[in-house]
């Protein structure tokens, strides 16, 4: 069985089907899952997606949440996520410009991001 390391350095394409992952953004490595998919609850009606970010070897956790897809929103049924490298590299920028620092301690931030992931 291959280790995962090999895995990282085989190119690839954008990753559109799985609910874990791992992007490099600016030469560092992010571990990524799919903590809650969209949800519908009486109290606040339809929440999108959350997806929780570790960067390897880091101590804090950043948890994306992103907007209920239209499609939800409108009635329609729920289809397939579209979760793609793209965007959660972009999502990785975004916490890090929001103040994101995964090597300090503490619980884990959460940021609010667009359906882009910015």
């Amino acid at each position: 069985m291959a280790s995962r390391d090999s895995y990282a350095m085989a190119p690839r394409m954008a990753n559109t089907r799985s609910n874990t992952g791992t992007v490099e953004v600016d030469g560092t490595r992010y571990d990524w899952h799919l903590q809650r998919e969209p949800q519908h609850t009486d109290a606040d009606g339809w929440k999108g997606m959350t997806i929780s970010l570790l960067q390897d070897d880091a101590k804090r956790e950043a948890l994306l949440e992103f907007p209920a897809p239209k499609r939800l929103l409108k009635g329609l049924p729920r289809g397939r996520l579209q979760i793609d490298d793209a965007t959660i590299a972009r999502g990785v920028r975004a916490a890090l410009a929001a103040g994101w620092e995964p090597m300090s301690r503490g619980k884990p931030m959460v940021f609010t991001v667009d359906s882009e992931g910015n």
